[in-house]
């Protein structure tokens, strides 16, 4: 059976339909940070269990100081480690990751080093530059895991 991770970061405090669209079905969701405000958070609790990580953005308000700079999920054979900036990454990776999460960059992205999946979601809120909004999956079968960027069409 897959297991279904949504992918959400930099949102700022901007939760698009397309978005939740987008993650809706999914078993799992991870926010890779800049969170914006904590009405974000529980909308994506209502979808389905939520991994989160601190943004270097989410400073400000007495709630996220309670969201960690790092987290790790696990599914089954496969451990995903995430946190927003990619070179808050630890070197070397604790052995059973397979996975790695960021944001920060608002770049979708994904590539693998070292036999492990790196992936950025990109960004889910305001429009940076010409950067396209968009969210990700992650597809978990034992311990096989592709990754999918998705772009939103904003109406």
């Amino acid at each position: 059976m897959t297991v279904k991770v949504g992918l959400i970061s930099d949102t700022h405090g901007l939760m698009r339909p397309q978005a939740l669209e987008a993650l809706q079905g999914c078993d799992y969701l991870i926010h890779g940070g800049d969170i914006g405000k904590p009405e974000i958070l529980e909308t994506l609790k209502a979808i389905a269990p939520l991994t989160v990580v601190r943004g270097n953005n989410d400073t400000d308000d007495a709630w996220a100081s309670d969201v960690p700079h790092e987290a790790v999920l696990r599914i089954g054979e496969v451990a995903i480690y995430t946190t927003h900036i990619l070179a808050d990454v630890p070197k070397p990776l604790p052995d059973d990751v397979r996975v790695v999460v960021t944001g920060h960059s608002h770049r979708p992205l994904q590539q693998v080093r070292d036999g492990v999946l790196f992936i950025n979601p990109g960004s889910a809120g305001p429009r940076r530059f010409k950067l396209p909004i968009t969210v990700g999956m992650l597809h978990i079968d034992g311990a096989d895991v592709r990754g999918e960027l998705i772009e939103l069409t904003l109406k």
